[in-house]
């Protein structure tokens, strides 16, 4: 098993020593572009969740509340004030593993929907495995190969993938003249390489992503960037390892039930009672 970050144990000390100072620096990588994209003054500090209030947030969908954990520390924004000391109240006791769990966050907050929680993983040219294949072509992003593709997928799918977003070049195998897996990535502030990898249903299996997203990632190191690896559904997480990815954290989304709900505080206005409603 290749030297993956601080629990490994198979490798020699000096390997060892770089794998941990490898994910020290990823973290702090991932942790700046995080903070930045947030919009408010929040950090990763200690082990636990520093709640800020953005309205113009990117963790999140506007007036959404998002979270992202990484390396046991993580920060959320809230839409207003309110929210944001609910929040706080709601998840300052949580472990690192249960603030992105919808489930545990959902018997704490009104949650009216979820998105996510999604695996963050990153990866660094020490930690990167390379493969080398002929059969890769690239094509325009935006050109016919790619948009075929894209309708031969369900819309869900398609969308998931973010292949459309793509701001790089495509990385795209063939079969005949036809596109049957494609990757690429979109370049997010703080030189992050975003990626973006799908296969069409009836060519999965046969190790495609792996091929077409490792020519994506090369191209992003070599432009500096930042590969980032954002997945939920497990096969995705599984070619993302197999590349050099390591794991350091995750996001959730959620959205609170309605802007003037019951279990909103309100500060008593003069002369009237109390709100009844409590978190």
């Amino acid at each position: 098993m290749s030297c993956t970050g601080a629990i490994a144990v198979a490798c020699r000390p000096a390997a060892c020593h770089h794998a941990i100072v490898t994910d020290d620096l990823l973290l702090d990588r991932a942790r700046g572009l995080w903070t930045g994209l947030a919009g408010a003054r929040v950090a990763f500090t200690g082990s636990g969740i520093d709640v800020g209030v953005s309205a113009r947030s990117l963790l999140c969908p506007a007036g959404w509340v998002g979270i992202v954990e990484l390396g046991n520390a993580a920060i959320a924004t809230a839409p207003d004030d309110d929210v944001a000391g609910i929040v706080r109240r709601a998840l300052g006791d949580l472990p690192a593993a249960a603030r992105t769990d919808p489930a545990v966050i959902g018997g704490r907050l009104p949650m009216a929907e979820a998105l996510g929680p999604a695996t963050l993983a990153y990866c660094d040219e020490a930690g990167f495995r390379p493969i080398v294949s002929s059969a890769v072509e690239t094509v325009r992003a935006g050109g016919n190969d790619v948009q075929t593709l894209l309708a031969r997928v369900p819309a869900e799918e398609a969308g998931e993938s973010g292949l459309a977003e793509i701001t790089s070049a495509a990385f795209v195998v063939r079969a005949g003249s036809d596109v049957i897996a494609a990757a690429g990535y979109r370049t997010w502030t703080g030189r992050t390489a975003h990626l973006s990898v799908l296969t069409v249903p009836a060519e999965r299996g046969r190790g495609l992503a792996r091929v077409v997203a490792a020519a994506a990632v090369a191209h992003a190191l070599d432009a500096g960037l930042l590969p980032q690896w954002r997945a939920r559904p497990p096969a995705s997480r599984r070619v993302a390892r197999a590349l050099g990815f390591r794991e350091l954290g995750a996001q959730l989304s959620i959205r609170l039930l309605p802007a003037d709900p019951p279990w909103r505080e309100r500060p008593p206005q003069c002369g009237a009672l109390p709100a009844d409603g409590i978190d």
